[in-house]
């Protein structure tokens, strides 16, 4: 750790990791009801549980990206955070207005609007707490003037996800227009401003992590920018089915959606090659594993999944099928939790002096754990999403009797679903295990460390 601030990390990170735990659980509970019967049919509903599960999505995923930018941001201005009283408090301020809303669920206490079901006080307050996440970072790297593009398409992409977050504050009478709202801000968070956010964290790490050059990156990023906000505006228009857009709208939506995650495979893949006609191999291995597992199950989960079924061909059987889940859960999975697990595996050596720095072999148990089940969740909402397709939408079969004939699909969907909680819960162990220390090390920048070691590969190779 090369600042004393950077030490706020860590308790983020702890945040979103207990979070992450918790969504899961509801995850399995979720599923599990499906099986019935269901002792807690009064208790918790799958109403209650299915809200629960999706908004602790959202809450600790920002937790991760905001403790990942604590983390980032002073590496690569090279000064402190401009206020570390400032990032508790906001820290303080997200974790009561998430227990707020999670209590406020357990009572049907919400707006009924997916994803963004938080009631007003809520969503005032993380308009407040990003105010002063925006603020704290900005001032850090104002002070000292030195401002990468990792970090422009990083604050770019939080700064746009804060000001998307608007129109989940406006209340519409008309269903329809709330639908079509609601899009702008959940479409262009996940399929849009958040991949510019993986990006500017794919981007840092992988410069770190694999000796790639900056300049390239930097270029590889710029590509990503103009993807985002070509592919992820006109993307929107694959959600609009039975809203009562224009019909020319589909085709362009389900045409662009599938593009948004080319330019951040194309950036591991290059990083990739760098690395291996470099020779150079950074020690923290896992950490790659983590940030080059995002981009490949990116392209999987948001880019083939997204594209096999946002056709609109397809999406007018599929949409708000089992088939969705399949894509959302994959797409979710790559493209945001694996890179803040990616930038916790990179931070924590520095953050835990005891960790060794390749990695535990608990971590890569969690890590090909928590895939394999992930893959198995996919496949299982895949099966059970075409049956359903076909005997609801085709046959004609009413709700209740398909779901009795897909009911093997969530047997498998529970047993895949266990699976990857177990890779959480090893993930959760390896980090928790370890006790902190915050110890400064004074070393040169990561750039420059890394310089020695190309001029003596170089040197090699002229020699040979």
């Amino acid at each position: 750790m090369r600042y004393k601030s950077q030490s706020v990390a860590y308790w983020y990170f702890a945040v979103a990791m207990l979070l992450f735990g918790l969504q899961v659980a509801f995850g399995l509970l979720s599923a599990a009801k499906y099986l019935g019967p269901d002792p807690l049919l009064y208790i918790l509903p799958f109403d209650v549980t299915k809200v629960i599960h999706t908004n602790l999505l959202i809450v600790w995923v920002l937790t991760g990206f905001m403790g990942a930018t604590y983390w980032m941001v002073p590496e690569e201005s090279r000064t402190e955070i401009h206020s570390t009283r400032l990032a508790y408090l906001q820290l303080g301020l997200f974790v009561v207005a998430g227990v707020a809303a999670v209590v406020g669920y357990l009572f049907r206490y919400g707006t009924g609007n997916k994803l963004l079901e938080q009631p007003l006080y809520v969503k005032l307050a993380i308009v407040v707490v990003m105010l002063i996440f925006l603020y704290n970072v900005g001032m850090t790297i104002w002070r000292v003037k030195r401002f990468t593009t990792p970090e422009a398409v990083l604050l770019l992409g939080l700064a746009s996800a804060a000001v998307l977050y608007l129109p989940a504050l406006l209340p519409f009478d008309n269903y329809t227009v709330s639908i079509f709202y609601r899009w702008w801000t959940i479409h262009l968070w996940v399929e849009g401003v958040w991949e510019m956010i993986q990006g500017g964290f794919l981007a840092y790490l992988l410069i770190r992590l694999s000796g790639a050059d900056r300049e390239v990156m930097e270029k590889w990023l710029y590509v990503i920018v103009g993807l985002v906000f070509i592919a992820g505006i006109l993307g929107t228009a694959h959600h609009y089915y039975w809203v009562g857009v224009p019909a020319y709208w589909l085709p362009i939506g389900g045409l662009f959606s599938a593009l948004e995650p080319v330019a951040l495979v194309g950036m591991a893949i290059y990083a990739y090659g760098a690395m291996r006609r470099s020779g150079l191999q950074h020690p923290n291995t896992l950490a790659l594993h983590w940030t080059l597992g995002s981009a490949i199950y990116t392209l999987f989960g948001a880019g083939l999944l997204g594209f096999a079924h946002t056709f609109p061909e397809v999406n007018k059987w599929t949409h708000g099928t089992l088939i969705t889940a399949m894509h959302g859960h994959a797409a979710f999975y790559g493209a945001y939790a694996m890179i803040v697990l990616a930038m916790i595996t990179y931070a924590l050596p520095a953050l835990q002096p005891g960790r060794p720095e390749r990695g535990t072999p608990l971590g890569y148990w969690a890590f090909w754990t928590q895939l394999t089940g992930m893959f198995g969740m996919t496949l299982s909402f895949a099966t059970a999403g075409i049956a359903q397709v076909y005997l609801e939408r085709i046959m004609g079969l009413g709700y209740l009797d398909t779901q009795l004939k897909i009911q093997v699909h969530f047997l498998m969907l529970v047993g895949t679903g266990g699976l990857f909680a177990i890779g959480v819960a090893l993930f959760a162990i390896d980090f928790f295990r370890y006790a902190p220390r915050f110890l400064v090390n004074v070393r040169p920048a990561p750039d420059d460390s890394i310089a020695p070691a190309r001029a003596a590969t170089a040197a090699r190779t002229t020699h040979a």
